[in-house]
């Protein structure tokens, strides 16, 4: 499957076939990135949530946007991948990459834990070893829950008892 996503950031959120749309939050910080840029940061959060639909996303933006990916909603203890978005790429890292085997000798950093492949191009998305890296990070984190997680219910929303 090739992804093309050139539909202007108002159009996005009705892209045909994108597992979820993008929150407007998101659209609007990618807003003043180079058109390019915010539709690789698009394709990649495509991907990701094709690999891992039950994934939680956490947008953040600080220097950068970034998008991380957990199925607990807590990107930065439980998260699996992140997807950063700089002024000429975008990095896909990975939470634990330190520890995930690189075949593909692709892999980018030296810290303790995170690596990250960086993209600049729509091809170098669409290149199959990306999935298998998602796929091998989701499964180094036991995978998706197997019963989707139940909201929790605060103190004041309880209903009253008789």
């Amino acid at each position: 499957m090739t992804l093309r996503i050139t539909a202007s950031i108002r159009n996005c959120a009705s892209l045909p076939g994108m597992p979820q749309p993008p929150d407007r939050q998101l659209l609007s910080y990618l807003a003043s990135y180079d058109r390019h840029i915010a539709d690789l940061t698009l394709a990649l959060r495509e991907i990701v949530l094709e690999e891992a639909p039950e994934a939680i996303e956490s947008v953040v933006k600080s220097y950068a946007v970034a998008i991380g990916f957990s199925f607990t909603g807590k990107p930065l203890k439980d998260g699996f991948c992140h997807v950063v978005t700089c002024a000429t790429h975008v990095n896909l890292g990975f939470n634990r990459g330190a520890l995930l085997p690189d075949p593909s000798g692709v892999l980018i950093g030296r810290g303790k834990s995170i690596r990250h492949i960086t993209i600049r191009e729509q091809s170098e998305v669409e290149r199959p070893f990306v999935r298998r890296y998602l796929q091998a990070a989701i499964e180094q984190m036991g995978g998706p829950p197997e019963a989707p997680l139940k909201p929790v219910l605060k103190a004041s929303q309880r209903p009253k008892q008789r």
